[in-house]
């Protein structure tokens, strides 16, 4: 068997995870067009601050780089790049676009790609090899192979890590020897690989394990929102129905991040298209989606009881506990605007995310010396309860408000 050049193209949430744990193995391109990004990681610094500077140690020859001319001679290329939704909520395959015209000017024949970028049914068909045969001047099925492989990296879940989890793998081909140096690059991805011939299949399997969780949390959020309004104890209601054999342990909460607030909305873009209204996918994003509206009514709630030049602190902004990660972020949402509205009343503090980005944003890493009046998580990060104490010490009447009940 021909040896196995891969390269990542991409090295965010997705793309380094798999770069680490092909670089073990293999002479591996890590790519990203993003300069700082490339620096950081060639300073074994991760900012999304989930792998150490021992996991970024370079072997096998491998390279971090945004130099296109060293990706020529790899063979593997798994792109994993980020897409997003645009303003009106459809798909944005920009970034996308822009690494298969890069890998396509790079193609020779007997190479294989994965899209490991999360995509709606029919986009590696119908958009990707298009766009690699134009740059390449070589052919699907002829000369190139091309595939798909669902990522489940979940920031900040050390459990469920890339290497930990079952992976589906799909490409349309039966010839062993293709079969055989992608088993070669999965197996070392991940600890078990469910093969597939059906790509089309693999695309709608990924988009829909992130619907269902965000239709699950959306019933939660929905339900405690009617509670708040019938005067009822959410938090008694669940855990009396947790009684039951078959009533599913979900909660309320701010859903953000970069799948479950925009995958919903890729499965309804193809649907429409094909004249099918996803009524139920989109209520849920609805749903999900006031629940910025529904804290920011009680904080400012909050501001007009208290007539006097109270300080509140927002506590976390990133999109989940425990991670760096802010896109989509709803609490980042809700800082950002109250602060523009009531500058010198609301103050937030949140030591996971970004330094640049926190600084940028007014944002405190640590707690200062500051009397705030009221504490407000919006992320139950893990030193929550240190950061209240300390802030416990400048005020002793400050006031602990949980506007969201946590697991």
């Amino acid at each position: 068997m021909k040896k196995i050049y891969p390269c990542i193209v991409g090295l965010g949430y997705v793309g380094l995870p798999l770069f680490i744990r092909l670089k073990n193995k293999f002479s591996t391109i890590g790519f990203d067009t993003d300069k700082n990004r490339v620096t950081f990681l060639l300073k074994k610094h991760d900012k999304n601050k989930e792998f150490s500077k021992k996991d970024l140690i370079l072997k096998n020859s491998s390279v971090i780089t945004n130099d296109v001319e060293k990706i020529k001679k790899s063979n593997f290329f798994i792109i994993a790049v980020p897409t997003p939704v645009d303003k009106k909520f459809e798909p944005d395959l920009k970034f996308l676009k822009d690494a298969l015209i890069t890998v396509g000017k790079n193609l020779k024949k007997d190479d294989i790609i994965f899209i490991e970028s999360t995509i709606y049914p029919s986009v590696t068909q119908n958009f990707c090899v298009p766009i690699l045969e134009r740059e390449s001047k070589l052919k699907n099925n002829e000369d190139f192979i091309i595939g798909y492989s669902s990522e489940r990296i979940n920031p900040g879940d050390k459990k469920h890590s890339v290497e930990n989890i079952n992976k589906v793998v799909a490409i349309e081909t039966s010839k062993k020897k293709i079969l055989k140096k992608v088993k070669s690059v999965y197996n070392i991805i991940s600890k078990k690989i469910i093969l597939s011939k059906f790509i089309k299949e693999a695309e709608t399997s990924k988009v829909i394990e992130n619907i269902q969780r965000d239709l699950n949390i959306a019933l939660m959020n929905e339900i405690f929102l009617i509670c708040e309004k019938l005067k009822i104890n959410f938090n008694e209601v669940k855990k009396l129905a947790l009684t039951k054999w078959n009533f599913h342990n979900y909660s309320p909460g701010l859903v953000g991040g970069h799948c479950l607030p925009v995958d919903p909305y890729y499965l309804a873009y193809i649907a429409k298209k094909k004249n099918y209204p996803s009524n139920v996918i989109l209520s849920g994003r609805k749903v999900n989606n006031s629940m910025k509206k529904y804290i920011i009514k009680k904080i400012i709630k909050l501001l007009k009881i208290n007539r006097f030049n109270i300080k509140i602190l927002l506590f976390g902004a990133s999109y989940k506990p425990n991670v760096a990660d802010s896109r989509n972020s709803i609490p980042l949402k809700v800082y950002k605007f109250l602060k523009k509205k009531y500058n010198k009343k609301i103050f937030c503090i949140d030591n996971f995310i970004d330094p640049q980005l926190a600084k940028d944003l007014r944002i405190l890493n640590k707690i200062d010396k500051t009397k705030y009046d009221y504490f407000v998580p919006l992320v139950f990060h893990k030193n929550m309860n240190l950061i209240y104490k300390k802030a416990l010490k400048n005020n002793k009447k400050i006031k602990f408000i949980n506007l969201i009940p946590s697991e």
